[in-house]
């Protein structure tokens, strides 16, 4: 039995629903409904009821439901403890930041971190996304706050996402845009384009193509610019 069993059984049993379960843990449902299976195979016992809609705790299963909660709740306790701990022995904490993507992320985080390691002195790195990966490699950061990069760019690192935002074109007042509710990629690809610089933001405009489903080449770059 493993920690993702528990998490599973507690999620279809709160939602009573497979299908809202899945949704809520972003797995697909067929997987789901087997982990749970093999967990019930594993006990010996049954601890849902199915139906074509919706799922039922057994007796079983309102037991082991508590027991389960318990059993992650102190699960999460251990790993905070196991983190503090290793935060416990640094006395300064190196971040790498681009303003633009952690506006909002930076303040609560640093008043939280304050409050629970106040032994720990935080040192800000205003850098490019180029520049924090080459800080992580050399071991010159300890995390960094930056755009998600493709695997390939540097294998091994973590990623924990904090915030998603919606793709939007931002045009000067007066453009043609701003009369349209949405535009397609193609009347966006016809357009100059002002962008971040090939050296300092890497993979950026590999991803404007990607977006947009045309090759690199065919973007009219006009102007490259080295932050917001």
């Amino acid at each position: 039995m493993e920690l993702r069993h528990l998490r599973y059984f507690v999620a279809v049993a709160e939602e009573q629903n497979i299908t809202r379960a899945a949704e809520r843990l972003h797995v697909s449902q067929p997987p789901l409904s087997r982990q749970i299976r093999d967990l019930e195979d594993e006990l010996g016992v049954d601890l849902l009821e199915r139906t074509a809609k919706s799922v039922k705790l057994t007796q079983a299963g309102r037991v082991f439901l508590n027991e389960a909660r318990a059993v992650i709740l102190r699960a999460e306790e251990a790993i905070q403890a196991a983190r503090d701990a290793a935060l416990s022995q640094l006395s300064e904490l190196h971040v790498g930041y681009a303003p633009s993507p952690t506006v909002e992320i930076l303040p609560p985080a640093l008043r939280a971190f304050r409050e629970s390691s106040p032994g720990v002195r935080v040192t800000l790195h205003d850098m490019t996304s180029a520049e924090m990966l080459n800080g992580l490699r050399k071991d010159e950061l300890h995390l960094a706050l930056l755009v998600a990069q493709p695997n390939n760019i540097m294998p091994g690192i973590v990623y924990q996402p904090l915030r998603k935002y919606r793709v939007g074109v931002a045009v000067p007042p007066g453009h043609p845009f701003t009369l349209k509710e949405a535009v397609t990629a193609q009347e966006v690809v016809a357009e100059p384009l002002v962008a971040y610089t090939r050296r300092d933001y890497n993979d950026y405009h590999g991803w404007i193509s990607r977006v947009l489903g045309v090759s690199a080449k065919k973007l009219h770059i006009e102007e490259e610019c080295d932050g917001a």
